[in-house]
């Protein structure tokens, strides 16, 4: 039986992600999911690890939802977003300055380095060069200004983590560099066009997730033979080219109650 294995939510975009047992999906993504990020006030871009040389950090900063607030803890220092010592926090942590919003809009822009393994160079950036810094928009303040990528739900499965882990020659690979909102207890990552229902949710897979530098992120080194691996996995993502792929986008056409342990449907 398929089934939903684990649950995250990232409040504050490109920080570490938070495990829950149960949470609501609407619309927009689940319920506390990319509601706050940092932005450079030099240029109004958002924070995001695919430039890790300017927001690599963020990845050391804990989150967790209490009463409603989102708390962060900067090298265990805690502080709530929307605060002045969160802002002070984080600008401290990254050597710049940066204030936290939680208003995404449309037409929002992110700093992204081309990586260095070719393969992870998607068609459409095709004219850009391993190591380029270049300025994309993102997609995600379009669903209710939230700070999502490209798409309010990402999912992975089980499957494909440990057929990713015996390519590696791993015991296991750690989900969170994936930084998925579902993992799933399936063969394989469905395919677009695929509907999972789940209780009274209903999820309509979109597209293959397209990969980056981000994966490879973690403690210490980069995990360049993760990232050569991913490479090699390129799939047709219809409309735009081939991308390397790990993972699945949704978008949410019922909302309902999401918990660990509850069966999934998949038609």
């Amino acid at each position: 039986m398929t089934e939903i294995v684990g649950l995250f939510r990232y409040p504050l975009k490109s920080a570490r992600g938070e495990s829950v047992q149960a949470v609501r999906v609407e619309e927009n993504g689940l319920s506390g999911d990319r509601v706050w990020a940092c932005l450079d006030p030099d240029d109004g871009t958002v924070a995001s690890l695919k430039h890790p040389g300017r927001w690599g950090a963020l990845l050391r900063v804990e989150v967790a939802t209490v009463g409603g607030e989102v708390v962060l803890r900067v090298d265990g220092e805690p502080a709530v977003a929307g605060s002045a010592k969160a802002d002070a926090l984080l600008s401290s942590l990254v050597g710049r300055p940066v204030r936290l919003s939680r208003t995404g809009r449309p037409g929002a822009r992110l700093h992204r380095r081309v990586p260095d393994e070719a393969g992870l160079i998607p068609d459409w950036m095709r004219h850009a060069a391993p190591g380029d810094d270049l300025v994309t928009t993102l997609d995600g303040p379009a669903f209710g200004g939230r700070f999502f990528d490209a798409a309010p739900v990402h999912l992975v499965s089980t499957g494909r983590l440990a057929a990713l882990a015996r390519q590696l020659g791993r015991d296991s690979v750690p989900v969170s560099r994936f930084r998925p909102n579902l993992v799933i207890d399936a063969a394989d990552d469905p395919a677009p066009g695929t509907m999972l229902r789940v209780g009274d949710a209903v999820l309509a897979v979109t597209v293959p997730t397209p990969r980056c530098v981000v994966p490879g992120l973690g403690e210490g080194q980069v995990d360049r033979p993760l990232l050569k691996t991913l490479a090699a996995h390129r799939q047709e993502i219809r409309g735009l080219g081939r991308a390397a792929c790990f993972g699945s986008y949704a978008h949410v056409l019922g909302g309902g109650e999401l918990r660990v342990g509850q069966a999934v449907q998949v038609a």
